[in-house]
Protein backbone atom coordinates (compact mmCIF):
# COMPACT_ATOMS: atom_id res chain seq x y z
CA UNK A 1 0.00 0.00 0.00
CA UNK A 2 1.59 3.54 -1.16
CA UNK A 3 2.28 5.94 1.61
CA UNK A 4 0.30 8.98 1.70
CA UNK A 5 2.48 12.11 1.25
CA UNK A 6 2.75 14.26 4.79
CA UNK A 7 3.05 17.47 5.28
CA UNK A 8 6.55 17.48 4.74
CA UNK A 9 5.95 16.57 0.91
CA UNK A 10 3.78 19.25 0.18
CA UNK A 11 5.89 21.81 -1.97
CA UNK A 12 5.68 25.43 -2.13
CA UNK A 13 5.29 27.62 -5.32
CA UNK A 14 8.24 26.96 -7.51
CA UNK A 15 9.83 30.53 -8.04
CA UNK A 16 9.86 30.68 -11.73
CA UNK A 17 6.20 29.66 -12.12
CA UNK A 18 5.34 32.21 -9.44
CA UNK A 19 7.55 34.87 -11.43
CA UNK A 20 5.65 34.17 -14.49
CA UNK A 21 2.24 34.45 -12.88
CA UNK A 22 3.51 37.91 -11.68
CA UNK A 23 4.49 38.37 -15.38
CA UNK A 24 1.43 38.00 -16.76
CA UNK A 25 -0.77 39.85 -13.69
CA UNK A 26 1.93 42.75 -15.17
CA UNK A 27 1.49 42.58 -18.71
CA UNK A 28 -2.63 42.41 -18.06
CA UNK A 29 -1.97 46.12 -16.11
CA UNK A 30 0.38 47.20 -19.08
CA UNK A 31 -2.49 46.20 -21.30
CA UNK A 32 -5.72 47.94 -19.60
CA UNK A 33 -3.31 51.01 -19.79
CA UNK A 34 -2.09 50.75 -23.40
CA UNK A 35 -5.63 50.22 -24.36
CA UNK A 36 -6.74 53.16 -22.74
CA UNK A 37 -4.26 55.75 -23.82
CA UNK A 38 -5.76 55.08 -27.52
CA UNK A 39 -9.55 55.91 -26.20
CA UNK A 40 -8.13 58.69 -24.35
CA UNK A 41 -6.79 60.48 -27.82
CA UNK A 42 -10.06 59.45 -29.33
CA UNK A 43 -12.36 61.23 -26.66
CA UNK A 44 -9.77 64.35 -26.58
CA UNK A 45 -10.64 64.55 -30.34
CA UNK A 46 -13.91 65.08 -30.39
CA UNK A 47 -13.93 67.82 -27.95
CA UNK A 48 -14.57 71.04 -29.70
CA UNK A 49 -12.31 73.93 -31.15
CA UNK A 50 -11.80 75.75 -27.99
CA UNK A 51 -9.94 72.74 -26.41
CA UNK A 52 -7.52 74.15 -23.78
CA UNK A 53 -4.17 72.32 -23.33
CA UNK A 54 -5.26 71.13 -20.46
CA UNK A 55 -5.96 68.09 -22.92
CA UNK A 56 -2.43 66.85 -21.69
CA UNK A 57 -3.89 66.35 -18.08
CA UNK A 58 -3.58 62.21 -18.02
CA UNK A 59 -5.56 60.80 -15.12
CA UNK A 60 -3.96 57.96 -12.94
CA UNK A 61 -4.25 54.10 -13.74
CA UNK A 62 -4.75 54.41 -17.28
CA UNK A 63 -8.33 55.56 -16.49
CA UNK A 64 -10.17 57.63 -19.28
CA UNK A 65 -10.39 61.13 -18.97
CA UNK A 66 -13.17 63.61 -19.42
CA UNK A 67 -13.65 65.80 -22.17
CA UNK A 68 -11.43 69.19 -21.40
CA UNK A 69 -13.29 71.40 -23.50
CA UNK A 70 -12.60 75.37 -22.03
CA UNK A 71 -16.22 77.04 -21.43
CA UNK A 72 -17.63 79.27 -23.96
CA UNK A 73 -20.37 81.23 -22.24
CA UNK A 74 -18.71 84.75 -21.39
CA UNK A 75 -20.36 85.26 -17.58
CA UNK A 76 -18.93 81.54 -16.84
CA UNK A 77 -15.82 80.82 -18.97
CA UNK A 78 -13.57 82.61 -16.59
CA UNK A 79 -14.35 80.62 -13.67
CA UNK A 80 -15.01 77.20 -15.43
CA UNK A 81 -11.55 77.59 -17.24
CA UNK A 82 -9.47 78.87 -13.93
CA UNK A 83 -10.36 75.27 -12.95
CA UNK A 84 -9.32 73.81 -15.83
CA UNK A 85 -5.88 75.85 -15.95
CA UNK A 86 -5.68 74.34 -12.09
CA UNK A 87 -6.22 70.93 -13.20
CA UNK A 88 -3.08 71.47 -16.02
CA UNK A 89 -1.31 72.54 -13.19
CA UNK A 90 -2.36 69.39 -11.10
CA UNK A 91 -3.83 71.58 -8.53
CA UNK A 92 -6.55 69.61 -8.30
CA UNK A 93 -7.92 70.59 -4.46
CA UNK A 94 -8.26 74.33 -6.02
CA UNK A 95 -9.39 72.80 -9.27
CA UNK A 96 -12.73 71.25 -7.67
CA UNK A 97 -13.11 74.61 -5.73
CA UNK A 98 -13.56 76.11 -8.70
CA UNK A 99 -15.78 73.81 -10.32
CA UNK A 100 -17.70 74.17 -7.33
CA UNK A 101 -18.23 77.53 -7.83
CA UNK A 102 -19.00 77.10 -11.18
CA UNK A 103 -22.41 74.96 -10.03
CA UNK A 104 -23.12 77.56 -7.37
CA UNK A 105 -22.85 80.88 -9.05
CA UNK A 106 -24.18 79.36 -12.31
CA UNK A 107 -26.42 77.14 -11.25
CA UNK A 108 -28.43 76.82 -14.95
CA UNK A 109 -25.86 76.87 -17.13
CA UNK A 110 -24.84 74.30 -19.13
CA UNK A 111 -21.44 74.67 -17.58
CA UNK A 112 -22.54 74.03 -14.63
CA UNK A 113 -23.70 70.51 -15.09
CA UNK A 114 -20.10 69.67 -17.01
CA UNK A 115 -18.65 71.08 -13.37
CA UNK A 116 -19.92 68.24 -11.01
CA UNK A 117 -18.62 65.97 -13.17
CA UNK A 118 -15.29 67.87 -13.21
CA UNK A 119 -15.43 68.19 -9.72
CA UNK A 120 -15.82 64.48 -9.50
CA UNK A 121 -12.51 63.85 -11.64
CA UNK A 122 -11.00 66.00 -9.79
CA UNK A 123 -11.13 64.57 -6.40
CA UNK A 124 -10.32 61.51 -8.30
CA UNK A 125 -7.77 63.12 -9.58
CA UNK A 126 -6.37 63.45 -5.53
CA UNK A 127 -7.59 60.42 -4.22
CA UNK A 128 -10.57 61.91 -2.59
CA UNK A 129 -12.16 58.91 -3.25
CA UNK A 130 -15.31 59.61 -0.91
CA UNK A 131 -15.81 63.14 -2.70
CA UNK A 132 -15.44 61.43 -6.24
CA UNK A 133 -17.91 59.60 -5.69
CA UNK A 134 -20.01 61.63 -3.79
CA UNK A 135 -19.98 64.59 -6.85
CA UNK A 136 -20.31 61.41 -9.84
CA UNK A 137 -23.78 60.13 -8.18
CA UNK A 138 -24.91 63.78 -7.55
CA UNK A 139 -24.46 64.00 -11.07
CA UNK A 140 -26.14 60.90 -11.87
CA UNK A 141 -29.39 62.07 -9.80
CA UNK A 142 -29.48 65.36 -11.13
CA UNK A 143 -28.94 64.25 -14.44
CA UNK A 144 -29.94 60.54 -15.42
CA UNK A 145 -30.39 60.85 -19.08
CA UNK A 146 -27.24 63.21 -19.71
CA UNK A 147 -24.69 62.06 -22.54
CA UNK A 148 -22.10 61.99 -19.70
CA UNK A 149 -24.05 59.65 -17.89
CA UNK A 150 -21.95 56.83 -18.25
CA UNK A 151 -18.46 58.70 -17.42
CA UNK A 152 -20.19 59.48 -14.19
CA UNK A 153 -20.65 55.82 -13.10
CA UNK A 154 -17.20 54.86 -15.11
CA UNK A 155 -15.52 57.17 -11.94
CA UNK A 156 -17.65 55.65 -8.98
CA UNK A 157 -16.08 52.26 -10.33
CA UNK A 158 -12.71 53.69 -10.27
CA UNK A 159 -13.33 54.94 -7.37
CA UNK A 160 -13.76 51.25 -6.03
CA UNK A 161 -11.20 50.34 -7.96
CA UNK A 162 -8.68 52.36 -6.52
CA UNK A 163 -9.38 51.05 -3.25
CA UNK A 164 -8.46 47.14 -3.83
CA UNK A 165 -7.60 45.97 -0.52
CA UNK A 166 -3.98 43.35 -0.25
CA UNK A 167 -4.94 40.30 -0.52
CA UNK A 168 -3.99 39.96 2.54
CA UNK A 169 -6.89 41.71 3.79
CA UNK A 170 -10.88 41.89 3.83
CA UNK A 171 -11.85 41.98 -0.36
CA UNK A 172 -15.08 43.06 0.09
CA UNK A 173 -14.34 46.38 -1.40
CA UNK A 174 -12.78 44.25 -3.95
CA UNK A 175 -15.99 42.90 -5.04
CA UNK A 176 -18.08 45.99 -5.10
CA UNK A 177 -15.34 47.59 -7.58
CA UNK A 178 -16.20 44.06 -9.51
CA UNK A 179 -19.54 44.65 -9.47
CA UNK A 180 -19.65 48.70 -10.93
CA UNK A 181 -17.31 47.82 -13.40
CA UNK A 182 -19.56 45.11 -14.76
CA UNK A 183 -22.54 47.65 -14.21
CA UNK A 184 -20.28 49.84 -17.11
CA UNK A 185 -20.01 46.74 -19.60
CA UNK A 186 -23.32 45.99 -19.28
CA UNK A 187 -24.89 49.58 -19.09
CA UNK A 188 -22.83 51.13 -22.01
CA UNK A 189 -21.20 48.08 -23.82
CA UNK A 190 -19.76 50.22 -26.67
CA UNK A 191 -18.08 53.25 -24.82
CA UNK A 192 -14.49 53.34 -24.31
CA UNK A 193 -15.44 53.20 -20.57
CA UNK A 194 -16.73 49.49 -20.77
CA UNK A 195 -13.64 48.40 -22.51
CA UNK A 196 -11.47 49.79 -19.51
CA UNK A 197 -13.69 48.77 -16.96
CA UNK A 198 -13.66 45.04 -18.06
CA UNK A 199 -9.62 45.16 -18.16
CA UNK A 200 -9.72 46.49 -14.71
CA UNK A 201 -12.84 43.96 -13.61
CA UNK A 202 -10.31 41.17 -14.76
CA UNK A 203 -7.63 42.28 -12.94
CA UNK A 204 -10.10 42.91 -9.80
CA UNK A 205 -11.03 38.99 -10.31
CA UNK A 206 -7.75 38.13 -10.10
CA UNK A 207 -6.92 39.99 -6.78
CA UNK A 208 -10.07 38.10 -5.38
CA UNK A 209 -8.87 34.56 -6.73
CA UNK A 210 -5.39 34.99 -5.21
CA UNK A 211 -6.76 35.83 -2.09
CA UNK A 212 -9.00 32.67 -2.30
CA UNK A 213 -5.84 30.87 -3.17
CA UNK A 214 -3.80 32.70 -0.24
CA UNK A 215 -6.54 31.09 2.68
CA UNK A 216 -6.74 28.15 0.78
CA UNK A 217 -2.81 27.72 1.19
CA UNK A 218 -3.17 28.38 4.65
CA UNK A 219 -5.33 25.71 5.76
CA UNK A 220 -3.25 23.25 4.13
CA UNK A 221 -0.13 24.26 5.67
CA UNK A 222 -2.01 23.85 8.78
CA UNK A 223 -3.10 20.01 7.81
CA UNK A 224 -6.67 20.81 6.76
CA UNK A 225 -6.95 19.75 3.45
CA UNK A 226 -10.97 19.99 3.15
CA UNK A 227 -10.91 23.47 3.99
CA UNK A 228 -8.31 24.05 1.57
CA UNK A 229 -9.70 21.96 -1.33
CA UNK A 230 -13.01 24.42 -0.92
CA UNK A 231 -10.94 27.40 -1.97
CA UNK A 232 -8.90 26.03 -4.82
CA UNK A 233 -12.05 25.13 -5.87
CA UNK A 234 -14.02 28.75 -5.81
CA UNK A 235 -10.53 29.68 -7.52
CA UNK A 236 -11.67 26.70 -10.47
CA UNK A 237 -15.61 27.36 -10.65
CA UNK A 238 -15.28 31.38 -10.13
CA UNK A 239 -12.61 32.91 -11.46
CA UNK A 240 -11.00 30.56 -13.57
CA UNK A 241 -10.00 33.07 -16.24
CA UNK A 242 -7.26 34.64 -13.66
CA UNK A 243 -3.63 33.91 -13.59
CA UNK A 244 -4.76 31.90 -10.31
CA UNK A 245 -6.08 28.87 -12.16
CA UNK A 246 -2.95 26.85 -12.68
CA UNK A 247 -1.67 27.10 -9.44
CA UNK A 248 -5.16 26.02 -7.91
CA UNK A 249 -5.25 22.95 -9.96
CA UNK A 250 -1.51 21.95 -8.58
CA UNK A 251 -3.30 22.64 -4.97
CA UNK A 252 -6.04 20.30 -6.03
CA UNK A 253 -3.51 17.53 -6.97
CA UNK A 254 -1.66 18.26 -4.01
CA UNK A 255 -4.37 18.60 -1.52
CA UNK A 256 -5.82 15.43 -2.86
CA UNK A 257 -3.14 13.70 -3.18
CA UNK A 258 -2.42 14.37 1.17
CA UNK A 259 -5.87 12.39 1.17
CA UNK A 260 -5.43 9.53 -0.64
CA UNK A 261 -8.02 10.67 -2.83
CA UNK A 262 -5.98 9.74 -5.96
CA UNK A 263 -8.59 9.93 -9.08
CA UNK A 264 -9.23 13.31 -7.70
CA UNK A 265 -5.88 13.87 -7.98
CA UNK A 266 -5.16 12.51 -10.79
CA UNK A 267 -8.29 14.37 -12.90
CA UNK A 268 -6.75 17.74 -11.44
CA UNK A 269 -3.24 17.14 -13.12
CA UNK A 270 -5.00 15.82 -16.29
CA UNK A 271 -6.86 19.20 -16.52
CA UNK A 272 -3.96 21.04 -15.51
CA UNK A 273 -1.94 19.60 -18.26
CA UNK A 274 -4.99 19.51 -21.29
CA UNK A 275 -4.81 23.86 -20.32
CA UNK A 276 -1.85 24.58 -19.04
CA UNK A 277 0.77 21.97 -20.16
CA UNK A 278 3.92 24.15 -20.69
CA UNK A 279 4.07 25.55 -16.87
CA UNK A 280 6.22 24.65 -13.64
CA UNK A 281 2.52 23.93 -12.38
CA UNK A 282 1.67 20.73 -14.29
CA UNK A 283 5.24 19.90 -14.17
CA UNK A 284 5.37 19.50 -10.71
CA UNK A 285 1.70 17.79 -10.92
CA UNK A 286 2.91 15.56 -13.28
CA UNK A 287 5.38 14.55 -11.18
CA UNK A 288 3.89 14.29 -7.94
CA UNK A 289 0.98 11.84 -9.17
CA UNK A 290 3.72 9.55 -11.23
CA UNK A 291 5.32 9.47 -8.48
CA UNK A 292 2.52 6.94 -6.81
CA UNK A 293 2.18 5.34 -10.04
CA UNK A 294 -0.14 6.67 -11.56
CA UNK A 295 -1.08 8.97 -14.67
CA UNK A 296 -2.55 12.33 -15.10
CA UNK A 297 -5.87 11.01 -16.36
CA UNK A 298 -9.09 12.65 -16.36
CA UNK A 299 -12.51 11.55 -14.71
CA UNK A 300 -15.77 12.24 -16.75
CA UNK A 301 -17.29 12.32 -13.12
CA UNK A 302 -15.04 14.87 -11.49
CA UNK A 303 -16.26 18.01 -10.60
CA UNK A 304 -13.06 19.36 -11.84
CA UNK A 305 -13.80 17.61 -15.72
CA UNK A 306 -16.94 19.56 -15.44
CA UNK A 307 -15.92 22.52 -14.14
CA UNK A 308 -13.98 23.52 -17.45
CA UNK A 309 -16.43 22.05 -19.78
CA UNK A 310 -19.32 23.85 -18.66
CA UNK A 311 -16.98 26.85 -18.90
CA UNK A 312 -15.42 26.03 -22.38
CA UNK A 313 -18.49 25.57 -23.57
Amino acid sequence: MNDRPTMTNLKTAPASALFRATALAVSLTLLAGCSTSSSFKRLLDRSDSTATSTSNVVPRGGAVAPDMASADEKEVATLYNAGLSEMQGGNYSRAQKKFSEVERQHPYSKWATKAILMQAFSAYQRRAYDDCVNAAQRFITLHPGHKDAPYAYYLVALSEYERIADVRRDQRRTERAVEALEEIARRYPDTAYAADAKQKAQLAYDRLAAKEMEVGRYYVKRGDYLAGINRYKKVVTDYQQTTQTPEALYRLTEAYMALGIVSEAQTAAAVLGQNYPNTDWYRDAYQLVTTDGKQPVASESSWITKAFRSFTG
